[in-house]
Order: structure tokens, then C-alpha cells, then sequence
């Protein structure tokens, strides 16, 4: 209801017909085709749609749904959301000032054009894109980066994303992210120790794998 309210009224059709299917309709044929998977005949058949209709339908909630990602999918704005953010990682394995985990995982797709294929064929020899996202404690993608190939490295992906940008022009000052041995280690980007030897630094590894590894967590259940 939450989501009808907030795209309900894009989804009205201007129209005299006395069979305009209703936002509500729209929305529900939508979130079931994403549930199932099921073709789009068949959910037509279910509800007594054309099978056009529902392409349309889908197509048309389908673009409305990812316009609201600045409401949803946002890095901490201001010093109580960080100090929020901070606070739940700490309560995890006691490392301070984090404000997110950061971590690339391969979503898998069909070979493009022969032109381009290559570039999302990945190392592990199947096509993809190669996404990056941020999350907080609460498994919350903060942050998201989803239009590399497959063949692009961790590592190029946040060099070249507005999120390092604006951790390097100081706007989450003395906050962390917490990324694996793929990414470069910087005063804003906490990585793993390569050999850990003393108290300390072992100490250190641990918290810092424990905390980072929720990211496997948030990618598991995403992909189910």
C-alpha cells in the first residue's frame, strides 16, 4: 500500500473507457510477474488481461519503481543517520565509525551483441554485469553501481564512482567503509591485512572481516 500510494496517481490512465485497469490492478500484476516469473500470458489469463496488456502494465511499473530510488537508496545524510549507522556496525564486532560495507557481486546475463560480448564475459567465464553496492548493519543497500560488465575489476568500478568522489571531497569525514583485499586501502576505505602477525593486528582482522562480511549476507538474499 505504501508503494501504490507513492505511484498510484503515474499510474492512473487518462482515459474515458469504462475498463481502465486501476492503479492498484497495475501494481499487483507487476509485483506478481517479479514473484513468479511466470509468462505473461499466463498472468493475463489469470485476471482476464490481454497478454499486451500486461507487457505494457509491467513496462510501465517496471519504470515508475526505480525513480524513487533517491528515497530509498541513500548514503547517511547527516551526523545523527551517521552516528545511527556507525553504532549498529560497532555493535557488531567492535569496529568504530562505519558507515558502510562495500562489495561488488556478478549478476548473471545473457551474451549482448557480438561486438560487445566479450567485455561481460567475467573470470569466471559466464556474462554478467559486475555491480557495487554499500549497506549498513540493518542489510540496507545504501549504495548502488549497476552498469559495469562483467570484465571490470572491483577495484576500476569504485574509482570511478561518485561515491569515492565524495568520500574524497571529505563529506563523510571520519567515517569508514569496510571493503575486501579488491579494493585499495585509503583513510576512508579500511581493507584486510595481508599477514597479520601481532595482537593488534589480529584484532584487527577479525573486526574487520566479521563486520565487512554482512555484505555476503545482503548478496544471498538479494539473489534468492
Amino acid at each position: 500500500m505504501m508503494l501504490l500510494n507513492t505511484i498510484g496517481n503515474d499510474l492512473k490512465r487518462s482515459t474515458n473507457r469504462s475498463f481502465a485497469i486501476t492503479p492498484e490492478i497495475q501494481l499487483l500484476i507487476a509485483l506478481r510477474y517479479y514473484a513468479t516469473g511466470a509468462f505473461q500470458f499466463v498472468l493475463g489469463d489469470h485476471i482476464n488481461v490481454n497478454k499486451s496488456t500486461v507487457c505494457r502494465v509491467i513496462k510501465r511499473v517496471s519504470k515508475r519503481i526505480p525513480s524513487l530510488r533517491p528515497l530509498f537508496i541513500k548514503m547517511p545524510e547527516n551526523q545523527i543517520e551517521k552516528l545511527v549507522v556507525q553504532i549498529g556496525f560497532y555493535e557488531m564486532y567492535n569496529f568504530p565509525r562505519v558507515i558502510g560495507a562495500i562489495d561488488c557481486t556478478h549478476i548473471r546475463i545473457q551474451s549482448p551483441k557480438s561486438d560487445i560480448g566479450e567485455q561481460f564475459r567475467n573470470r569466471k567465464g559466464y556474462f554478467s554485469f559486475n555491480v557495487q553496492a554499500v549497506c549498513n548493519s540493518k542489510m540496507d543497500i545504501t549504495n548502488i553501481v549497476a552498469r559495469w560488465p562483467g570484465s571490470v575489476h572491483d577495484s576500476t568500478i569504485f574509482e570511478n564512482s561518485l561515491l569515492r568522489a565524495r568520500f574524497e571531497n571529505n563529506e563523510f569525514e571520519g567515517c569508514f567503509l569496510l571493503g575486501d583485499g579488491g579494493y585499495p586501502c585509503r583513510n576512508y576505505l579500511m581493507t584486510p591485512l595481508l599477514n597479520p602477525t601481532t595482537n593488534a593486528e589480529l584484532k584487527y582482522q577479525k573486526s574487520q572481516i566479521g563486520t565487512r562480511n554482512i555484505f555476503e549476507r545482503v548478496f544471498g538474499v538479494l539473489k534468492r
